[in-house]
């Protein structure tokens, strides 16, 4: 049988996916479902005075409005970062309507419930609430409020800096960025008098089910939370958010089934954004390009109550060979819901900043922006003084910049031109962190024929249904069609988050084990079944080969189909169970080797200055990512993580109202992401070298690392085009124009 592994293998869920026959969270109906929608305050500062219910409650079809009074108990969640089954995380730490001080705007007050939609809509906007309001403080510049914290620190980068023969310091600014998957946040909530059933719209299902079972008060045991399909949530859907336990409570004060479903302009508010971050990076070198010193200080917004620290440092300390080095971070506190990660959180605003500063040097220096980066490659990770698990940055930069044509590019800014137009070139190097979490997976041979691959993570839309289908088929020699794969059920087997680009490499381990424990328990079975051919033999004196039995030596084509055992045996199926530990596993304090995934970004912009008219023409992306499983899911992880990259670069910002607090392009239509009309054509290519210390076939997670770097390539193509530094994202014709 033909490997399945590292051939492009179309989506197994996509034929329910283009047929609507996948039911995403919102899908959900139940017999008496009644519908739920948030009141949502109009300060972001201030306390509630009082809250009017009279004429919402006495609206036709409406059942409850609830608020602090009458929800009943919930509880705030006991924080467990351990990663694994009993892990408890969420950004937004207060339990809704815990209390009547506001502290950002559209914060929950009530919640209006209803036999309709239209009709909840309608209670809650009667719902009448007073306030004593206080100015808000969503000001966007961000000096520290907290003491800074040192993050990595090697040598004495002060004086090193000083000392130095060139030297870059510059500020680089990041707005407030809103996740906008096209699903919205949903919750259907069903309670049985003991146990709840959540549908929800989760990264991560095991951790959704500790997080509501302490909010709520019951066991854990008590609470099943599924997630069948999701229409993306770029980090935002990792954690649970506040309308989860909103609908859960309602469902027990109600004994109905309630659907809530988190409006578009909710999404700016209540359920987590990437920060808005400011670094102030300090490079220094030697005339020929060696780096002497490297210092990053960056402070990003928070919430009032929650401390989200957007780890601008994780790719900085192993990035390049520099023996002086000192990483900040602060915190500064506004009115605003809690940020959370958004695709590849602090590595993505923190290489915005760093790739931008190398850029400057080399331009200081006169040197490439390849060669400086080749120059300071390391030989081992100087942050953690430990050995890289597979380094290839190196041939990441020199294949972009051969496919790339990179050394056609003339370094005077304004140089190039084609068809009228001025062309710029720039480039930056990309990095994200390798590594899994705890993940259990089970595997059963079915005496149909097929086998079934189960785990409770969860398919975000990257394709995990497609790559644990691939990997039991590989290891029981089954086509992808007679494997079914099962997930996003907290009852399954406790699988990982869908985050930190760690879900494959998790998965890997785990379903492994479990095939090929099926594998064992089957082999034993071919010698135990009545009337089977080998009954009496050794089970060690067997093998199985491509869903056949047979003896060791003998080609397989002579064995015995495996589904024949299990007719003998009278059993429906054998199974494994496996997981994956140790290793390369998240939070490990003393790693024996540093595990990162590498790549580099090569841009071309074309500008018109007739007509200011800034394109990105071209990109090409080269990346080291382990061993690709799926090379077209793979693609399309990487396509689409530097689409989001040309929207970060030119388009988005969450802009807030310095008045009331609130966002006010809290729409699609006022936030700007990049549309097909944006995105040139883009080539992608992958240098394979398995990653063996991370898991038995090499392969390492690509959901972040395609974003990383592509809005420093693209800010320093456009330096090259129109001699304007821009260090403020996003990038404004009238940047330009200045």
């Amino acid at each position: 049988m033909m490997s399945v592994i590292g051939r492009a293998q179309p989506r197994v869920d996509g034929p329910l996916k283009v047929s609507g026959k996948a039911l995403y969270a919102s899908d959900h109906r139940f017999p008496g479902m009644v519908y739920a929608v948030p009141v949502c305050s109009t300060i972001a500062n201030g306390e509630i005075q009082g809250i009017d219910t009279s004429a919402a409650s006495l609206m036709p079809g409406v059942h409850a409005i609830f608020h602090r009074e009458n929800i009943g108990t919930l509880f705030r969640a006991t924080v467990n970062h351990e990663f694994g089954a009993d892990m408890v995380h969420l950004d937004e730490t207060r339990a809704p309507l815990e209390d009547d001080v506001i502290r950002y705007y559209g914060q929950y007050v009530a919640l209006a419930v209803a036999d309709t939609f239209e009709r909840a809509m309608a209670a809650a906007d009667a719902v009448k609430v007073t306030y004593r309001s206080l100015q808000p403080n969503v000001d966007g510049q961000l000096a520290p409020e907290t003491n800074r914290k040192t993050e990595s620190e090697r040598g004495d980068p002060a004086k090193a800096f000083g000392e130095a023969e060139v030297r870059v310091d510059q500020t680089y600014d990041l707005p407030p960025e809103t996740h906008n998957p096209i699903e919205l946040h949903a919750s259907v909530a069903l309670w049985d008098g003991t146990t709840f059933t959540l549908y929800e719209t989760s990264q991560g299902v095991v951790n959704h089910r500790n997080v509501l079972a302490q909010m709520l008060g019951v066991s854990k045991e008590n609470v099943r939370v599924i997630t069948k399909f999701m229409g993306s949530g770029f980090g935002g859907k990792l954690w649970p958010w506040t309308q989860s336990a909103l609908a859960a409570a309602a469902a027990r004060q109600l004994d109905k089934p309630v659907k809530l479903v988190v409006s578009r302009r909710m999404m700016f508010q209540n359920v987590g954004h990437r920060p808005r971050v400011q670094q102030r990076i300090r490079l220094s070198a030697t005339r020929d390009g060696r780096l002497t010193s490297l210092r990053q200080d960056w402070v990003n917004h928070t919430s009032i109550l929650d401390d989200y620290k957007e780890n601008c440092g994780e790719a900085t300390p192993q990035m390049y060979s520099v023996p002086n080095l000192r990483i900040t971070s602060a915190l500064a506190r506004r009115n605003v819901g809690s940020p959370s990660p958004m695709r590849g959180p602090g590595a993505v605003p923190g290489l915005w900043a760093t790739e931008s500063a190398m850029d400057e040097l080399a331009l200081k220096l006169g040197i490439d922006p390849v060669e400086l980066r080749l120059i300071n490659e390391p030989e081992l990770d100087e942050g953690l003084k430990i050995p890289f698990s597979s380094r290839h940055l190196k041939e990441c930069l020199t294949t972009g910049a051969s496919r790339f044509g990179w050394a056609e590019r003339d370094p005077r800014v304004g140089s190039m031109k084609r068809d009228g137009l001025t062309l710029g070139w720039g480039m930056a190097g990309c990095s994200w962190q390798a590594a899994r979490f705890p993940c259990a997976a089970a595997v059963e041979l079915r005496d149909d024929g097929t086998a079934r691959v189960s785990c409770a993570t969860q398919d975000i839309g990257t394709g995990t249904y497609t790559i644990v289908a691939q990997l039991a088929g590989e290891t029981l020699g089954l086509p992808i069609d007679k494997v079914e794969a099962v997930l996003g059920d907290t009852q399954l087997p406790a699988g990982p988050l869908s985050g930190g680009s760690a879900a494959t490499a998790a998965v890997v381990p785990a379903v492994l084990e479990a095939a090929g424990k099926a594998i064992d328990a089957l082999l034993a079975l071919a010698t135990t079944a009545p009337g089977s051919k080998f009954a009496g033999r050794k089970a060690a004196d067997l093998e199985y080969t491509s869903g056949r039995v047979h003896p060791k030596g003998e080609p397989a084509t002579s064995g015995i189909a495996f589904e024949t055992f299990l007719r003998l045996g009278n059993l429906g199926a054998v199974s494994g169970l496996g997981s994956s530990e140790g290793c390369g596993a998240f939070g490990t304090t003393k790693p024996k080797f540093s595990s990162h995934s590498f790549g580099a970004h090569f841009v071309e912009v074309t500008w018109q200055p007739e007509i200011a008219r800034l394109r990105v023409s071209r990109v090409v992306t080269v990346i080291d990512a382990g061993r690709i499983l799926n090379p077209l899911a793979g693609r399309n992880q990487i396509e689409g993580a530097v689409v989001m990259g040309i929207g970060m670069s030119l388009f988005e910002e969450t802009s807030y109202d310095q008045r009331t607090g609130a966002p006010i392009n809290s729409n699609l239509a006022d936030y700007i992401v990049a549309a097909n009309a944006d995105v040139p054509a883009l080539e992608v290519h992958f240098v394979e070298y398995p990653d063996t210390k991370l898991n038995a076939l090499g392969a390492r997670g690509i959901g972040e690392i395609g974003l990383a770097g592509v809005a420093a390539a693209i800010a320093n193509a456009v330096y090259h085009a129109t001699g304007v530094r821009v260090r403020e994202l996003p990038i404004t014709i009238e940047d330009l124009l200045t």
